[in-house]
This record gives C-alpha cells, structure tokens and sequence, in this order.
C-alpha cells in the first residue's frame, strides 16, 4: 500500500478524552473515531489489525476442532424468559421492541439462542460432543464507557459453546479451550494469565478468565510470579487427547495467580513472599462451564445410551477479539507509539524515501516495493512529498515492526537502513539482502 493512496488520518494532539496509552495511540494513529459513548467506528488501520485477530482466533478455533457459525445481533426476549435471565441480567442489557410490540434486545452473550439451535436440531448422544463458536458484534450498555475499545458498549467478540453428554466430556472441552486460548494469545505476541474467577451473570462453578498484565488494567490480580516463566512454545497438542489436555491446564492453572474477586490471602501468603506479586490486569477472555443450567431451564436434552432423555453439559467460551487490540497496544508501545508483534501488525514494514521525487531514491523504493509483495508480504510505502521527521514520526506511531529507509546517501554505497521498531537497531544492507532479511523473520512469524 502506498501511504499516499491510504486514508490515515494521523492526530499530532492526543484527544482530550483519551485517558489510556491505546485510547491515545488508537485516535492519534488513525484507527477509530468514536461515534457515540463507547462506540466506535473502524478506520482502515484499525479494521486491519482487527481482520488479523480475528484471523488468528478463527486459526486456533479450527485447530481445535470447533465449528464456525453466526448468529443474529438482535434476539428475542422470549428465550432470556425461558432461561431466566431477562429480568436478572440487569442495566447492562439493551432492551428494544420492534414494531409489533415484542420485546428484543441487543446480543450481550449468546447462551440462549444457541441453546435453542442445539434442542431443534440435536437429539441423540451419538451427534456429541459438539462445539460451535462466532464471532459477531455485541452490545452491554455500559453505565460509564470509557478507555477506547477497553470498555466501550460495541464489542466484537467469539462466543464458543460445547455441547457433552457428561461433565467429564465437557471438563475435556473446558480444558481444550484453556489450550487453545493460549496458544491464540501467544501468536499475538501476548503473555494471558489464566486466573481463577467469579462467573459472573453467565454462572457455573468453573471458570478462568485470562488476563494481560498492564497498569491500566481494571482487575487487580494477585498471582505467584512463577507463572510468567510458563509459555506454550512451539509444543504440539493432540486436541483429542483428555490427558494432554488436561495436563497443560494443570501446569498453567496450579501456580497461584487469581483476581481481586476470588482472591484468598491464605493461599497467597503460602507462596514464597519473594515470588507473591501484585498487578493490574487486563481480561481478554474467560471460559466457563456451567452444566445443565441453560440445557435444563431450556429441555435440551438428547437420548442417552439407555433410551432416556438427559440434559447436555455445556460450557461457553468468550475471547474480546476488539478488546485484545487495545490489550496488545497496552502491553507493547513506547513514548513515540504503538510498537506491534509481528503477528498482529497491520503491515510487514514500512519504506521510507527521504528524498521523493530523486530518480534513484523513487526507483530503489519502487524495486523494494514490488520484491516484497510478491513475496506475499505487505509493505506500507511512504511516497509523500514530506519532511524525513515527519515520516519517521508516523511510522513509529502506527509502530510496524521494521522499516526500510531508503536515501541518496545509502544509495551511493548500495545499501539501505533495516530498523527495527522494537529495538531501535537498525542495520546497513543491500536492498537485496534486506528484502531477505524482512522476508525470513516473517516465516518464523
């Protein structure tokens, strides 16, 4: 893409509403204007980086072997009735009615409808397990939105729900999910802390919600340091496996580390006072299983192995897909922007031409150009008639992982500058070879 054709309207003032490091950079960098409290339009940067989330969520749920649908934004209160929750989710629920007089409302979670999808469609034991998921705006109406995309009342998200015959298979899907969640927030370059917690309107005994550590998280969380050393790595996971499964949730959730809501100073005090750490955290998701309290409030039964109905064990599984951005600009950024991992940044690197218009500057970037996008890669070309300062500004506020600056003087002696936005190294090659270089840290990517 070059920067000239691009529609990036970059702010030089930071907003006045902006309270948060992401709030800040997401307004200055062009990613969303906000269109009412808590709602947000996605410009093209912004919509960019939320596609590669969402890509890589959508990735880890196939891997998994969970099945991808879509349900409606609108639901009908009649089926919050039959579950009782209409009256007892609260204020947070948008309530409408449409033209006839019928009560709706704005999807904040999605237990009921498609747990109305499965008794319409499922009636034997032999069709489980079963586990679908979407990923579909939502809506809370949040009594005072704020930080961005953090807390704002639009949110778009994936929402999972396994359907099992017994609390043993479903446990195996609570733990798949655990599995799977870490692997999704590892390939965008985040550390998510698993941390007991409080089930909250959804219900169930069961539940972790994983955290990024952040100063300006909303939760405070209390967690034995040990568990930071833990990382998924390169390790392969055989998802029908139950004992692998079960052994990586053992080793991610034994360390202690929970939230402000089921924090207990006894266990804590019993770790070692050197590892007990404090923080702010940030959730990016949480998993729950809660049995048979929608399948039985709802009779969405199967026959069992013995001819007679039983009701499925269920679970739901939610990952803020438009949260996690702002969660990854949190946990990586610096007094100059937003510095993306690489598997998560909106382009592979940028090219900087500090002279446009220099024949062989516009050629060089020109050639550049052309060799790393057909190696698939997606460079953003910087083709303005603007300062050198400037350009460099922009680039480290939008924060691409690496960028090409071309000019005159490298030129004379064959070379161009690698930078790394990370790092702030950077490194004289041959276009060439920095083509290369650009190219191989990709496929490790």
């Amino acid at each position: 893409m070059r920067m000239s054709r691009y529609f990036l309207p970059v702010l030089k003032e930071t907003p006045s509403e902006a309270q948060i490091v992401s709030h800040r950079y997401m307004l200055r960098a062009g990613m969303i204007k906000q269109s009412s409290a808590g709602i947000y339009s996605w410009l093209p940067l912004g919509y960019k980086v939320l596609k590669k989330i969402e890509n890589i969520v959508h990735e880890e749920q196939a891997r998994a072997g969970h099945l991808p649908m879509l349900m409606p934004t609108i639901q009908s209160a009649d089926l919050w009735r039959e579950s009782g929750r209409y009256d007892d989710y609260g204020e947070e629920m948008l309530r409408i009615k449409d033209r006839h007089d019928r009560d709706m409302l704005f999807t904040p979670t999605a237990e009921e409808l498609i747990t109305d999808i499965f008794r319409a469609h499922v009636g034997s034991y032999k069709d489980l397990p079963l586990t679908m998921y979407q990923i579909q705006w939502k809506f809370r109406d949040e009594v005072r939105p704020r930080f961005g995309v953090m807390r704002g009342r639009e949110f778009y998200m994936k929402d999972g729900y396994n359907f099992d015959l017994t609390k043993e298979d479903a446990m195996h899907a609570y733990n798949r999910h655990l599995v799977s969640y870490l692997r999704t927030y590892e390939r965008m370059g985040l550390q998510a802390i698993p941390m007991r917690a409080d089930s909250g309107p959804i219900g169930g005994d069961d539940t972790h919600e994983f955290l990024v550590l952040a100063d300006t998280g909303e939760s405070e969380v209390f967690y034995d340091s040990a568990v930071t050393d833990l990382t998924f790595g390169d390790r392969e996971i055989d998802y029908d496996n139950v004992e692998q499964c079960a052994g990586v949730m053992e080793e991610f959730t034994t360390k202690y580390a929970r939230t402000d809501e089921t924090h207990d100073e006894a266990l804590f005090n019993a770790i070692p006072e050197a590892r007990r750490k404090t923080a702010r955290g940030i959730e990016v998701g949480q998993i729950f299983y809660f049995g048979t309290k929608y399948s039985e409030a709802m009779k969405a039964t199967v026959q069992g192995p013995d001819g007679k109905p039983v009701p499925v064990h269920m679970g739901s599984h939610g990952i803020g897909v438009s949260r996690l951005l702002g969660a990854i600009i949190e946990a990586s950024h610096d007094d100059k922007g937003i510095i993306w991992p690489e598997g998560v940044t909106p382009f592979h690197v940028g090219i900087v031409n500090l002279k446009q218009g220099d024949d062989e500057a516009d050629a060089a970037c020109e050639s550049l150009y052309k060799a790393l996008t057909a190696l698939g890669l997606e460079p953003l070309y910087d083709d303005r008639d603007e300062r050198a300062g400037g350009k460099f500004a922009t680039m480290d506020l939008i924060g691409l992982p690496w960028r090409i600056t071309v000019g005159p003087r490298g030129l004379k002696n064959g070379v161009v500058e690698l930078t790394s936005r990370r790092t702030g190294e950077s490194e004289e090659l041959s276009p060439e070879e920095a083509v290369k270089k650009v190219a191989a840290i990709y496929d490790n990517h």
